[in-house]
């Protein structure tokens, strides 16, 4: 089985083709705002290093948020026009899940993402990556205190805030990615939307 994990929430793009649990290709790179003009070339580029079509591969897994409102449009776009045209099974996790099955560490995972003016994109999930708080939309301070009612636990992002002093670095491990969710319920390519957690911008300016 090959499967191609897409994730755009960031100014990072995190992709790679795994087959039968063997890495084949994997890109980690930022590239800021030149990411809608990247990511699919770069993806393209996987294959043919690979000497693989886009149809060869058998399920795609690609993160539709939270993060970056325009980079999530990018990600699922791809993916909803691969899994559409040439009809293979899709699915979704989100960018919180990701970074917390990354984790090396046996704490529980407080993964999180500016999300500016005080708040972040934030989950708990225990050592074994089971939900504690679902993702959320919350107040810095809000999900601090969650934090103080924690044991051992470990905040994980690759943004900064002042307000906390150790922060472990997110690098996607691709291989507990794609075992984690492999098996995870597939989905019509037509319903899968951005789950940004919150209103756009513009949105709100309409409220």
């Amino acid at each position: 089985m090959r499967y191609l994990y897409i994730d755009t929430s960031s100014s990072y793009l995190y992709t790679a083709i795994v087959e039968d649990n063997k890495l084949l290709s994997e890109i980690r790179e930022e590239f800021g705002q030149s990411l809608s003009e990247i990511a699919l070339p770069k993806i393209v580029s996987m294959f043919k290093e690979n000497n693989l079509l886009a149809k060869d591969i058998n399920k795609i897994i690609v993160v539709n948020g939270p993060g970056s409102f325009t980079g999530i449009r990018i990600g699922v776009t791809i993916a909803k026009v691969y899994a559409w045209s040439l009809d293979i099974p899709i699915t979704t996790i989100t960018s919180l899940e990701a970074m917390a099955i990354s984790s090396r560490n046996d704490k529980v995972h407080i993964p999180l993402i500016n999300a500016r003016r005080g708040f972040v994109f934030a989950a708990i999930y225990d050592e074994n990556n089971k939900q504690i708080m679902k993702p959320q939309h919350i107040k810095l301070e809000a999900l601090l205190d969650e934090a103080k009612k924690l044991p051992n636990y470990e905040f994980i992002s690759n943004d900064t805030f002042e307000e906390l002093e150790h922060i472990s670095n997110y690098s996607p491990d691709y291989l507990k990615i794609i075992s984690n969710f492999k098996d995870k319920e597939e989905i019509n390519p037509h319903l899968i939307n951005p789950d940004y957690l919150k209103l756009t911008e513009a949105e709100e300016s309409k409220k």
